[in-house]
């Protein structure tokens, strides 16, 4: 069985929710009474984490003071960096050793939205798979800016895509990365690339064994809206 690592990209700034009139950091939104950050920091403890890798802006005070200040039953190791993109928030999180002594880190974006069962399935898989990253995906669209996923039927993916095309899933926005990925994400920074979409691009166009797990409904929460509808899908 492979150890894990454990990781939470959210140094984002929510302006999409700031727009909106939502003040509130985007960790810090209640879902059914939980921040988010609070609930996947939950989530990861109840899949066996023994700590959490935290990335938050420096802006976001609020976010910060309730990590330091919340027992959760396992070590919070937060970073504070304002980074260009999710893809430079996860270097910076690489840079403190997350990937080194475990097999693989299993990395989200912190308003993803997601069945626990499904989770539990996912972390399962992480611990028994063979492959340099496990991407979670789904069939769930709701994201302005979705990338498309091409899948074989061995699961392994053939390519990420910004339009459609014959696409039926889209990133989840959870990542099971080995420490190979994380070689090809510090070559990907060096070369002065951005975005996560690309960081997964890198993976394939290196050789790398890219593989899915599928999830059911994932919900992104970038909007209002979205709030209610993952309240919901969570009851």
């Amino acid at each position: 069985m492979q150890q894990l690592g454990y990781a939470i990209i959210a140094a984002g700034l929510g302006s999409r929710l700031q727009q909106e009139g939502i003040l509130q950091p985007k960790p810090m939104i209640v879902i059914n009474g939980k921040p988010m950050i609070g609930r996947l920091i939950e989530q990861f403890a109840d899949n066996g984490a023994g700590c959490v890798d935290v990335i938050v802006n420096t802006s976001n005070t609020q976010t910060r003071d309730y990590l330091m200040n919340t027992d959760f039953g396992i070590d919070v190791n937060l970073v504070v960096k304002d980074t260009p993109s999710s893809m430079h928030s996860l270097y910076e999180l690489a840079k403190t050793g997350i990937c080194r002594n475990v097999d693989r880190v299993v990395v989200t974006t912190v308003d993803t939205v997601f069945d626990p069962a499904d989770f539990k399935k996912y972390i399962n898989a992480c611990r028994c798979s063979n492959a340099n990253a496990l991407m979670g995906i789904t069939p769930f669209v709701d994201d302005e800016k979705p990338l498309f996923v091409d899948v074989d039927n061995q699961n392994v993916i053939q390519g990420y895509y910004d339009q459609k095309c014959s696409c039926s899933h889209v990133s989840a926005g959870i990542y099971g990365l080995d420490s190979q990925s994380f070689n090809v994400l510090e070559r990907t920074v060096t070369q002065g690339m951005s975005r996560m979409r690309n960081f997964q691009r890198a993976l394939i166009d290196n050789g790398l064994d890219v593989q899915a797990f599928r999830f059911g409904k994932v919900i992104d929460v970038d909007h209002a809206t979205d709030i209610e509808v993952a309240q919901r899908f969570l009851l």
